[in-house]
């Protein structure tokens, strides 16, 4: 009743007045407490924000109420003592009362405030250097820290997610290692780091930064090393995983974007590896360490089982992809000319190293499959393609099969459809891995020969393919090396005869180009060996290893080899002059014939071996089986049971038993067997291989200045060295030197290995020119003799690279050893003269028998011009001219005695017939030039010679010996004008180059404290003194040539011009020593000296002329603010002079 009621005054009320039900009333309520509720929550979360962006916790946490949390503060987080006092579950309800003061997540609060806490740590080292690892101390309190973030994640008071945002705010505060920390702590891994940045560019380039850091910074201290290398393969094991991983369908969003980021990360890495090997990497540079360090995670163990086996092996070869792909600027053309270069010797060891650890995990069928796409379908480096066939033909032996399959397949495709790209894939390659010796890949010219001398070739199907080749080959003619050539002329193409003129337009052409390049083609060998870098291989040498072939052929074969039969019918010169003496070298001939004399009876039998060569053969093999002693095998086999326990035990034992032969000349014919003992154990002690053995060695390189060996490596030169000189002194007891036999020049073969040749030049380095004095008489012949033979077997030898004072070039051997002689000082003048009397005494003793064009070929030039400088400058009775009365002999056996006299002995050489014959050749004359080049270095306060004994010699050695001398003997044709001239150029020379080193590096120094240039300078003044005074002065020279005027422009001319900053600065060198030489010279010279007896005018032509020309041009003023200190009276003995600069 009451509810009609209400609905009846509800429906009276009018539209306008209708009243709302009380349902109605309470829903409207609630849904404006929904709102209200709503706007809170929003407003709640707008001032969270405002409060992590501006909020100071570390202020608010000292604000908190209570004596306890009054005392928490980041600091006691940091500090170990202090935060082992405060257990976690107090830190915990700290944080937690103050997220609740603040009205902020207790785990917002408290990741915000473990992140303030790492940037601190990371900071408080205080070294301002870039670091990517933590010291000592800060892993002490990040080590705490840590422990206080495992407790708050234990107990859900920690975000990982705020935290990555808290650390990407402050990423270029943090160090690597405190990420890497957090990652190993499970406080948050690396991923999830990672992954947290939307900006995946920054975050590539701070990775990449940090990355080059840690791996310059792994190795500097050995410390840091383990962690280093730690964080090195965690950091990559997640790269190669992320960036790598196969299942790609199931990925998100976000591993998609981590799987870029990877990929870019160790993109940018290996771009900075490769950018850095193509320059000039310097050891233990950092950039070195950076490069070897990263080459270092491409190991299987650097992945460990956390990575799948398929993901590492994507990696390796997408970075080999990328390796052969860098940078593809070089052409085949230049491929063709520099792949000599590119041999697994010849390439940067980190390089090869990289390629060797990418082989670990791809297999041999896999690289050459692999290198096959790349090359198919990418423009490549070709350096690096290359020196990936080398690395893989010498470090796989199972690879080798497979790039001769290759290349096969190569060839096939290319005749089939004239595709030029296979074609010259297929000969680089080809050639690339004949560079590694036979051992490890047949020459090219077997190669060639057996791809297209017969009718089974690719090429001789048709016209079009015969057309094909040769069109190839010509276009090559240009750029490849004559040894390429040369197998293409000696081993050509079977050609059908309707074709030969194809055949012989090529001959034609690459002939002219050899001629062009003055090659012979008569100089290369039956079976040519393109290991050596060099084009060119000395027929002897090559004679014997063709012999050592045929040999081999013949005895697996029982026939004559056919390149031997070729080569005497159609390279006859060759074979007659180098093939048959190699070999019919004299021997002893076995009793059962082997492979060599059988050979020898075949060549005879098909008349191959003319009758008085094999006649002359058989009577020398017959004179050496008369020399045999009986004891011989025995003795063999007694040094061969011989080991001592200590390391170079064995060795010291052979090289005694050595000595012991030396004694008994009975034993000589058994040398060569007990060198070859010494040569085993020598291997055996260095730890030699097979190649290690061969004289074809790198360059050698070495400091003059600090030469250094490590402990052993000096031990074991100084036993050899020893050995030598005893030999040598007890040999030549009872034998001169040329009838000493084979025993020094076999024992100097086993010093030249790849790997002892250095060591025993920088010991020689060591002991001649830093400890030359303090040698014995015995040192002193010994070493000089090594130094002969080893000048013998330059041919063979590598050259030295010295560093700095020497020439910026490479020296061969005996011009290395002259460098080392000096004579700066008394005693280092006198052991030149005993060194020098000792070189050359003990080389025409042993080489008398000996042609002259051998003997001059074989001495130093440099080494004969030093020897004539020092004994003409100390003993008087040597500038006397010889007596040709005189029967002076070689002086080698009065240096054996037990008391030496040098002095005597040097006289003795001097005066010695044949030693006068080799001064008369125009190589071993010491010229005027020669002689002040050598003057300039003594030094005079060291000097042997007095101030007046100097003087005398110097007034003898100029106006005696040099100026009266015809030009062509290396004088001055009794010009003084022309003296003049030359000293000055010596001089502005000598002030420009290194050898005045160990003088004061102030230029105001180098004119006047050089070694000799005082003395030498008051020479050329006068000099000019006397060619200003001397009757024929105006008549000597025309204006435009008056000294030293003339000297200067020419000089200046030769100058490279340009205003560049390295020609300018070298011409404002050249000028300021012309300065202070002229300021150095009498006023007349510079102005003109008037001879005629009427008063006439000064002529000033020259000087203003270089003075307007060059020194008021130059951009430094400089040379006109110093005047002169004073003016020249006299430099005479005992007359007071001005001869300062």
């Amino acid at each position: 009743m009451s509810e009609s009621r209400s609905q009846d005054a509800a429906s009276d009320s009018g539209p306008g007045s209708r009243r709302r039900t009380w349902t109605e009333l309470l829903a409207g309520r609630a849904e404006r407490q929904r709102q209200a509720l709503g706007r809170g929550h929003k407003l709640q979360e707008s001032a969270v924000r405002l409060l992590r962006r501006h909020l100071n916790l570390n202020d608010l946490l000292l604000e908190v109420d209570g004596s306890a949390c009054k005392t928490l503060c980041l600091n006691q987080l940091m500090d170990p003592e202090a935060s082992a006092d405060l257990p976690g579950s107090f830190i915990g309800s700290a944080l937690r009362d103050q997220a609740s003061r603040l009205g902020v997540p207790v785990a917002v609060l408290s990741s915000r405030t473990v992140a303030s806490s790492i940037v601190q740590i990371c900071a408080s080292s205080g070294e301002p250097s870039p670091r990517v690892l933590l010291n000592a101390e800060q892993r002490k309190k990040m080590s705490s820290l840590l422990e206080v973030a495992q407790h708050l994640l234990a107990h859900s008071m920690f975000s990982r997610f705020s935290f990555c945002q808290e650390l990407w705010e402050v990423q270029n505060s943090l160090l690597l290692e405190a990420v890497w920390r957090l990652h190993i702590q499970n406080i948050v891994s690396l991923q999830e780091l990672l992954e947290s940045h939307a900006d995946t560019r920054a975050t590539v380039a701070w990775l990449f930064r940090d990355l080059c850091l840690l791996c310059e910074q792994m190795e500097v201290s050995t410390q840091h090393t383990d962690i280093a290398r730690a964080m090195l393969s965690d950091f990559v094991q997640l790269f190669v995983l992320r960036g790598f991983q196969k299942n790609s369908g199931l990925r998100s969003v976000e591993p998609a974007q981590m799987a870029q980021l990877a990929m870019d990360v160790l993109q940018r890495m290996l771009m900075f590896t490769l950018e850095a090997l193509a320059t000039e990497l310097q050891d233990e540079s950092p950039a070195y360490r950076a490069v070897k360090s990263w080459f270092g995670v491409f190991c299987g163990h650097t992945y460990g089982a956390a990575v799948s086996t398929d993901a590492p092996k994507r990696f390796f070869s997408h970075t080999l992809t990328q390796v052969l792909t860098h940078k593809p600027v070089l052409r085949v053309s230049d491929a063709v000319q520099m792949q000599r270069d590119w041999s697994f010797a010849k390439t940067h060891p980190l390089l090869t190293s990289l390629y060797r650890r990418l082989f670990a995990v791809l297999r041999p069928e896999e690289l050459v499959g692999h290198l096959q796409e790349v090359l198919e379908t990418h423009e490549v480096n070709w350096q690096h393609v290359l020196s990936c066939v080398s690395t893989l033909v010498i470090c796989l032996p199972e690879a080798q099969q497979l790039v001769k399959d290759w290349v096969a397949r190569l060839l096939a495709r290319a005749f089939q459809s004239c595709d030029l790209d296979s074609m010259v894939t297929a000969f680089l390659v080809v050639r690339q891995a004949a560079l590694e010796g036979p051992s490890v890949f047949p020459p090219y010219s077997d190669w060639f020969q057996a791809s297209f001398g017969s009718t089974r070739g690719f090429h001789s199907s048709s016209k079009k393919t015969l057309v094909f080749l040769f069109k190839f080959l010509s276009d090559l003619v240009p750029f490849e090396a004559p040894r390429y050539m040369q197998v293409h002329i000696l081993h050509p193409p079977l050609v059908p005869s309707k074709y030969r003129s194809l055949l012989t337009d090529y001959v034609t052409l690459a002939k002219t180009r050899l001629a062009d390049l003055k090659v012979s083609v008569e100089n290369m060998g039956l079976y040519e060996d393109l290991s050596s870098g060099r084009d060119i291989t000395e027929p002897h040498s090559q004679a014997h290893q063709d012999v050592e072939k045929a040999v081999a052929v013949f005895e697996h074969t029982g026939k004559v080899p056919v390149a031997v039969m070729e080569a005497s019918i159609f390279r006859r010169p060759y074979y007659v002059s180098h093939f048959l003496p190699a070999l019919l070298t004299p021997r002893v001939l076995p009793r059962t014939p082997d492979s060599r004399v059988a050979l020898i009876e075949s060549l005879r039998r098909a008349d191959k071996i003319p009758l008085s060569l094999y006649s002359t053969y058989c009577q020398a093999c017959s004179t050496v089986e008369e020399k045999k002693p009986e004891h011989a095998a025995a003795g063999v086999k007694a040094e061969a049971g011989g080991c001592a326990e200590e390391p170079l035990g064995p060795l010291a034992a052979a090289l005694s038993e050595l000595r012991a032969a030396m004694t008994d000349p009975s034993q000589y014919d058994v040398l060569s067997a007990h060198m070859a003992v010494v040569s085993e154990r020598l291997s055996s002690a260095l730890g030699l291989g097979e190649e290690d053995g061969s004289l074809e060695v790198s360059q050698v390189q070495l400091s003059i200045l600090a030469p250094h060996l490590e402990h052993r490596e000096q031990e074991i030169a100084d036993l050899l060295l020893t050995s030598f000189c005893q030999n040598l002194i007890a040999a030549s007891s009872f034998a001169p030197p040329a009838r000493q036999g084979p025993w020094a020049a076999r024992f100097v073969t086993a010093m030249c290995g790849r790997r002892l040749l250095p060591v025993v030049l920088t010991r020689l380095c060591q002991l001649l020119r830093h400890q030359g004095p303090s040698l014995s008489t015995s040192h002193v012949l010994g070493l000089a003799a090594l130094v002969v033979h080893l000048g013998e077997s330059r041919s063979v030898l590598p050259e030295v690279r010295v560093g700095f004072p020497a020439p910026a070039k490479s020296l061969p051997i005996p011009e290395f050893f002259s460098s080392l002689l000096t004579f700066g000082t008394a005693e280092t003048s006198l052991f030149c003269l005993k060194f020098c009397t000792a070189v050359i005494s003990y080389f025409l003793c042993k080489s008398s028998s000996l042609s002259r064009d051998i003997l001059y070929s074989c001495l130093s030039p440099a080494l004969m011009k030093k020897f004539q400088f020092v004994i003409l400058r100390l003993f008087s009775e040597a500038r006397e001219p010889p007596s040709q009365e005189d029967p002076a002999g070689l002086p080698w056996r009065l240096l054996c005695l037990p008391t030496a006299d040098w002095q005597r002995a040097a006289l003795c050489l001097w005066k010695q017939r044949t030693f006068q014959e080799l001064l008369k050749q125009k190589e071993f004359h010491l010229t005027y030039r020669d002689w002040l080049q050598l003057e300039l270095e003594i030094q005079p306060e060291l000097d042997s010679l007095s101030h007046t004994e100097r003087w005398d010699f110097h007034q003898w050695a100029i106006h005696e010996h040099f100026l009266p001398k015809p030009s062509a003997a290396g004088g001055c044709d009794g010009q003084l004008q022309t003296a003049c001239t030359v000293l000055v150029d010596v001089l502005i020379d000598f002030c420009q180059s290194s050898r005045s080193y160990n003088c004061s590096e102030n230029f105001d120094l180098v004119l006047g404290s050089c070694t000799g240039n005082r003395d030498i300078f008051s020479r050329l003044q006068e000099m000019a003194a006397d060619l200003e005074q001397g009757p024929t002065a105006s008549q000597s020279c025309s204006p435009r040539e008056r000294f030293p005027f003339g000297v200067f422009r020419t000089r200046l001319q030769a100058l490279a011009s340009g205003w560049d900053v390295a020609a300018r600065l070298q011409r404002q060198r050249e000028l300021l020593v012309y300065k202070r030489i002229l300021l150095g010279l009498p006023p007349s010279v510079l102005v003109g000296s008037p001879q005629a007896k009427e008063p006439a005018a000064p002529d000033c032509t020259e000087f203003f002329h270089l003075v307007n020309s060059e020194l008021l041009q130059s951009p430094s003023r400089a040379f006109l603010d110093v005047q002169p200190s004073g003016s020249i009276k006299s430099c005479r003995p005992g007359i007071s002079s001005s001869c300062q600069f």
